[in-house]
Parts: C-alpha cells; sequence; structure tokens
C-alpha cells in the first residue's frame, strides 16, 4: 500500500512526545477537547454495537483500534470502558510514553510503533478504528482513509476528525492557538492540509466506507469550554463511518 507517513509531520509531534499528558502542555488543546470528543466516540459505539454506556465495561468484547495514538490520551479511557485496545503511532518517542502511563495506570494496551498501511499487511481488523486528528498530517489522505477502512471489520465503525480549511479555522488554530494563546508551537499546523466536511466525506466514499454522521466541536471563550454541534463544522469536526463491505 501507499506509504503515507510524513516525515516532518512525524518530527513535530516526536519533538513534543515528553509532554503529552501534561494537561498544561503542548497538548492542552488535546486535553481540553478530550471530554466532548470522548462522548461523541462513546455514544457512537453505543448506537453502532448497541452497548449501554452506564453498565460496567459496556465494550468488552470489542476491538478498537486508535490510529496516531500518541500519548494515550484516547486509548486509555476506550481500554476502561472494556475494549480490547491497540494504539499505533509512525512516531516511535510516542509509544514508549504511552506504553509507561498505560502501565501506571493499570491498563493493558497493545501500543505498537508502525503505520496504518504496515498493519494492513498483516491482515488485522477490528471494530472500531479511530483515526482522530491525524488525517491533516498524512501524506495521502485517501491512502491513508482506505488503509484505514481495511483495518475496519465489516460493518465496524471508522470515526475520524480534523479540521476545517477556512478563514475561521485559520484565525483560531493557526493564529489564535499557535502564535497568540502558544497553546502549539508554531508550525504545528498546515491550513492547506486542512480538510473540508464536503471533501472529507468524498474521500471516505473513495476509500470505501459509508459516512452517516458529523458533528462540530465547538470551543466558548466565555466558559472556556468545548461542545458537540449539529450545525456549526466551521473548526474542528468528527465524524462517523460505516464499512458496507
Amino acid at each position: 500500500m501507499t506509504n503515507t507517513v510524513d516525515p516532518a509531520e512525524i518530527a513535530k509531534f516526536e519533538a513534543m512526545a515528553q509532554e503529552w499528558w501534561d494537561p498544561n502542555g503542548k497538548f492542552k488543546p488535546l486535553h481540553m477537547l478530550n471530554p466532548v470528543r470522548l462522548d461523541y466516540i462513546t455514544s457512537q459505539i453505543c448506537a453502532e454495537f448497541g452497548r449501554d454506556i452506564d453498565e460496567d465495561r459496556p465494550f468488552d468484547g470489542l476491538s478498537l483500534i486508535d490510529v496516531g495514538c500518541g500519548g494515550g490520551l484516547v486509548a486509555e479511557p476506550m481500554a476502561r470502558l472494556g475494549a480490547t485496545v491497540t494504539g499505533i503511532d509512525a512516531g516511535g518517542q510516542n509509544i514508549p510514553v504511552a506504553q509507561l502511563h498505560a502501565e501506571s495506570q493499570g491498563l493493558e494496551i497493545d501500543y505498537r510503533h508502525t503505520a496504518a498501511e504496515t498493519l494492513v499487511e498483516t491482515g488485522a481488523q477490528y471494530d472500531v478504528v479511530l483515526a482522530l486528528e491525524i488525517i491533516e498530517h498524512v501524506a495521502d489522505p485517501v491512502a491513508f482513509l482506505t488503509a484505514c477502512r481495511a483495518l475496519t471489520k465489516p460493518n465496524g465503525l471508522l470515526i475520524c476528525s480534523t479540521i476545517n480549511r477556512n478563514l475561521k479555522s485559520y484565525g483560531a488554530l493557526i493564529i489564535g492557538a499557535e502564535y497568540i494563546l502558544n497553546w502549539l508551537p508554531k508550525g504545528t499546523h498546515e491550513w492547506s492540509k486542512f480538510i473540508t466536511p464536503e471533501e472529507l466525506f468524498e474521500q471516505l466514499r473513495t476509500a470505501g466506507v459509508d459516512p452517516v454522521d458529523k458533528k462540530g466541536f465547538v470551543f466558548n471563550p466565555i466558559r472556556w469550554d468545548w461542545s458537540l454541534s449539529d450545525r456549526d463544522l466551521s473548526v474542528n469536526y468528527i465524524t462517523s463511518s460505516i464499512n458496507r463491505r
């Protein structure tokens, strides 16, 4: 399969690897976003697989892979909910950080330093595939999503989140987060790599999955928190697709 890894993008995140679990460090935006992101993911999994989030370990029996897992901010909550979790990342510096933190929490997560297309060659498939805040950092989005589809079991769920491309996202993510608030190192994002929801849906269909839902993540500067929106996908957004094959 096509190699979708962009070495320059990987280097950016490897340089910050030791800060993954610092809520006030360079990954502060993800720590702030994570609760609402997890709300969306868990609700979609429950709807697709008939699970009740109020039960103890509601995701028992489900296999899940977090592609571009970083330090494990999403992989760990999924493991606590009972899923059998694999986390992969093309950045080798991220994996030891994720492994050490999971061990400190008593969690069993299969972390691997590899890329999605490499794992496809093993024939591995999962009930749920997560590709969160990663597609805007790969070399070939369609090839990457095709690899994610190959990792998704028939009738499995692919959840992908990314950033819209417009003037508002440029102001919020690059000028605001990188230059004014200094939440992220300058140069973390390239605006030209951001993807509109229409483009992402077309790429998902080309990859062979059926997009079924989309929501926006909206930041409230007064409450200083995030919420989900059915209508406002102008900056950060998330999608769910089903592998009908």
